[in-house]
């Protein structure tokens, strides 16, 4: 399921704006899990009318499900250097979810690889968590460091991140078949409360109340108001100092 929206900031100009904060354009509309399994059972009645009752059940991120393999090998696409899915036709900015039946389906082939000589993808990484052609360390990623990861942010990743507070989609936004990457129409994934384009400082005054009302319904609830308080605070580290500050930037403790 297509996830761009066409109407929110371009992502380069805000990670260009060391003082307003960066969100995986994934996570800027309502909660993707939500949208996608309504629309997967919806798929699920769909089935029921057309063939009767059937065992069936929808994941949507609900289960250790591997589902970039699965969709590989149902013909979705092949999973790319950076080990997303890619889809000749719609790059890599979409959602999966699954629909797991006991109805006999023909199976697919899958698709051969078309990543080539690229390495765009390592390339731009900012940490240097693509350690080489699928071949990723969580660890480093951004995108673990400021959703799954509980503690402190490592020191010598926090310069790295930039004014990044809630994901990282650089790898996607220089993969060269996102060219053919479609904008989404699910109004569901339109931008709420301005966090295409936002200031940092604003962000960081947000009071717990105010995080919660904002977030309502949103990806970024799941990490709560510390986790997220932490990563505009190392935003905040990276970004230039105020006028009449001596040093050049803030290292956050």
């Amino acid at each position: 399921m297509d996830y761009l929206p066409p109407s929110s900031r371009d992502a380069w100009s805000v990670m260009g704006d060391p003082e307003r904060g960066f969100i995986s354009r994934y996570a800027l509309g309502r909660d993707y899990h939500k949208t996608l399994r309504q629309r997967l059972q919806k798929l699920a009645d769909r089935i029921v009318a057309a063939v009767g009752p059937f065992g069936y059940r929808v994941f949507v991120d609900s289960a250790p499900v591997l589902e970039k393999a699965l969709a590989r090998d149902a013909g979705l696409g092949w999973i790319g250097k950076h080990t997303n899915l890619l889809n000749r036709k719609a790059g890599s900015w979409f959602f999966l979810g699954e629909l797991f039946t006991d109805l006999p389906l023909p199976i697919d082939a899958a698709p051969t690889n078309h990543c080539g000589s690229c390495t765009a993808c390592i390339d731009i990484c900012p940490t240097r968590a693509i350690r080489g052609p699928y071949q990723l360390d969580a660890r480093r990623c951004i995108s673990y460091l400021t959703i799954e990861h509980r503690g402190s942010i490592p020191v010598e990743l926090r310069k790295p991140m930039g004014n990044r507070i809630y994901g990282c989609d650089d790898c996607q936004l220089v993969c060269p078949w996102n060219r053919y990457a479609r904008p989404t129409g699910e109004v569901d994934f339109k931008p709420r409360h301005g966090l295409d384009d936002v200031a940092l400082a604003d962000l960081f005054a947000w009071s717990e109340n105010i995080f919660l009302r904002r977030t309502a319904g949103s990806a970024i609830r799941r990490i709560g108001y510390e986790r997220w308080l932490r990563n505009i605070a190392v935003a905040l580290g990276n970004a230039p100092a105020p006028a009449g500050d001596s040093s050049s930037t803030r290292t956050p403790s």
